[in-house]
């Protein structure tokens, strides 16, 4: 397919030279570049070789978008990104061979790296994606592969794993085998993201059939599914997770965005269909996700800390995915949700978005308002730290949201903190708000299409010419790279292009909430309150190596030193992290060092710590 477009595109850079060089203006008619006329052949065309050898993707970009190609793309990328969604899922999807029904595998890739498992996140993720595409009349013949998708989650829900049983934690289970049995090898556990996603998936199923007058259905066989994973939701919310990349043991801004929609939604539906019981619940702990959701901004770096752990910069794809996935059109701009319109989520947009820009060698010669490649954070080194298709359509994807909100109500707001993500269109624009008819309006919605339409056409540039995307493709070459037919890679692609087709999912209740003036951090699930310990110990480091802590409580990972905690070393030679520990109470704990594999403990004996009942804590440590 990129064969096809290139070649579209080459024939209009053809005219383009041809016209450059009857006026000679060869030189500089393109950014400097001497376009060589006479290395156009008969027809006037460069080669694909030729035409990247003379021309940067900056100046591509620009040709795309003046040429109308990216809607050459998604015309053509669609259909092939919704057949790659249906393959992989079973029974009979072409690469989902011994899948269960309703399953979707990850990728078909069984080795460097082996993907050919089921993940609760992804699926719920790709099945959002469908159910909207069924709900909204586009699509449907989907509705065989939603039931089966529903039956089959209900059976993984029952399925003892590693991380427990269904009454005793093992919805947090991240991943499956295909099979519907339980994955036992070492993992990153729990991941608390797959029960807030799943009930979501489901509630818009279960919202379609009440409208459509089957509510027996939702009450007799959905509601069930659902209460599981909102119980879980209202009673873990507070516990430590890993992130959506399975890394970080901490608290993640996605998962809390995503708890918090859950439970703002569960609640919804308990009051119609008369379980209001549980609906008292859900609003109180979704009020206290809320309020913990306001803590991840960093306002000096004007940007969403992903993670409360780590170490590491914060800037990072959970964000931005954040945005697009709790995304509510009858909520506007609004910044408590951080919605895609938000000056916050505009702001740390930018700031995402500029990590990237320095790191990758297919950025290079990128003006600094243009497009570019993104990828999950700055600092990954999985599989040599690339660009990721879904990353980089998650962009555009919430640029279009952000269209669909101002179009609807007809004005736009720059604030202090999204006017320099403004000011990349607009230089002299002011702090203010923008009514449709004006200029100005008209001026900074123009330029954000064709921001979020370079984003598609980076994609574009490196899709391979059969239309499969990948789950990465290389910093260097644009290679495609990692798993193959990536199912979130071919979703994000759809989601992406129904938002540039102006196309928005119902609301889930996001509209008007208001922060409560006080927040609690006990769950509702019996465990009692916690308290935020901030513990910082003063270590000299070798380069490569890294300071973890784990302790005598699952918030610090039971002393574990496969998961322990990474602290950061930001403020080097002082490494810190924030864990939620339970309130008063004795806790244990040592720090460890990991380098090339080894791991080195403190020396004995335990440290020890008695956690207040309330407010917050400091331990300051050296390491011995």
């Amino acid at each position: 397919m990129l064969t096809v477009w290139i070649v579209v595109l080459c024939h209009l850079i053809a005219l383009l030279c041809v016209h450059a060089c009857d006026r000679q203006h060869d030189q500089n008619a393109y950014g400097g570049h001497s376009l060589q006329c006479q290395k156009l052949d008969a027809a006037g065309l460069l080669t694909v070789d030729e035409w990247y050898a003379y021309f940067s993707i900056e100046e591509v970009h620009q040709v795309v978008l003046k040429s109308g190609t990216i809607d050459s793309y998604v015309a053509s990328e669609s259909p092939i990104a919704k057949a790659g969604v249906l393959a992989n899922i079973g029974p009979n999807g072409a690469k989902s061979q011994g899948a269960k029904p309703g399953v979707v595998i990850a990728s078909p890739s069984t080795s460097d790296p082996d993907y050919l498992f089921t993940w609760t996140r992804d699926s719920s993720l790709v099945f959002k994606a469908l159910i909207d595409q069924f709900t909204s009349g586009e699509d449907t013949s989907l509705r065989v592969h939603i039931d089966n998708f529903v039956i089959s989650e209900a059976t993984l829900q029952q399925v003892s794993n590693p991380s427990g049983t269904v009454s005793s934690g093992g919805l947090g289970e991240p991943k499956f085998n295909i099979d519907e049995t339980a994955f036992t090898g070492a993992w990153g556990r729990p991941q608390r993201d797959g029960p807030a996603l799943r009930s979501t998936a489901i509630i818009s199923y279960a919202n379609w059939l009440r409208a459509n007058g089957n509510s027996s259905f939702v009450a007799n066989t959905l509601w069930p599914i659902i209460k599981l994973d909102l119980d879980y939701v209202a009673s873990n919310w507070n516990q430590s997770t890993f992130d959506l990349w399975e890394e970080i043991s901490s608290a993640s801004f996605f998962t809390t965005a995503v708890q918090h929609r859950a439970l703002r939604e569960g609640a919804a539906l308990t009051t119609a269909i008369g379980q209001t019981s549980v609906a008292s619940n859900y609003d109180t702990q979704a009020d206290n996700l809320l309020c913990f959701l306001q803590s991840y901004w960093n306002p000096t770096g004007a940007y969403v800390t992903a993670n409360t752990g780590g170490g590491r910069s914060g800037k990072d794809a959970n964000t931005v995915l954040t945005s697009i996935h709790t995304f509510d059109p009858s909520a506007g701009c609004d910044v408590v949700t951080f919605q895609p319109c938000s000056d916050k989520a505009l702001s740390n947009l930018k700031v995402y978005v500029d990590g990237f820009r320095s790191i990758y060698t297919i950025n290079s010669g990128i003006a600094a308002n243009a497009a570019a490649a993104t990828g999950r954070y700055p600092e990954d080194s999985y599989m040599g730290g690339n660009p990721w298709y879904l990353a980089t359509f998650a962009v555009a994807e919430q640029l279009y949201d952000a269209l669909i909100v101002w179009d609807a109500q007809g004005s736009l707001n720059v604030t202090s903190t999204s006017l320099a993500f403004f000011q990349q269109f607009s230089p002299s624009v002011a702090v203010g708000t923008y009514d449709s008819s004006s200029a100005t309006f008209t001026t900074l919605t123009s330029a954000v299409k064709r921001f979020a339409d370079g984003f598609i056409a980076v994609n574009a540039n490196f899709t391979p010419s059969d239309g499969a995307l990948a789950e990465q493709y290389s910093r260097n070459t644009g290679a495609p790279v990692s798993a193959v037919d990536l199912t979130w890679s071919y979703a994000s692609a759809l989601t992406a292009f129904d938002a540039r087709a102006g196309k928005a999912s119902p609301g889930w209740g996001a509209a008007g909430l208001i922060v409560p003036a006080s927040c609690s951090s006990n769950s509702g699930g019996g465990g009692g309150d916690t308290v935020p310990v901030t513990f910082n110990v003063q270590a000299t480091t070798v380069f490569g190596e890294n300071i973890y802590l784990t302790g005598s409580v699952d918030a610090l990972q039971n002393w574990s030193p496969d998961t322990a905690l990474l602290l950061s070393a930001a403020n080097y030679p002082t490494w810190s992290t924030t864990v939620n520990l339970p309130a008063s109470t004795s806790v244990q704990y040592k720090f460890i060092r990991k380098f090339n594999g080894q791991v080195t403990w403190e020396s004995d004996p335990n440290r020890q710590i008695n956690t207040p009942a309330s407010g917050s804590f400091t331990e300051n440590d050296t390491w011995r």
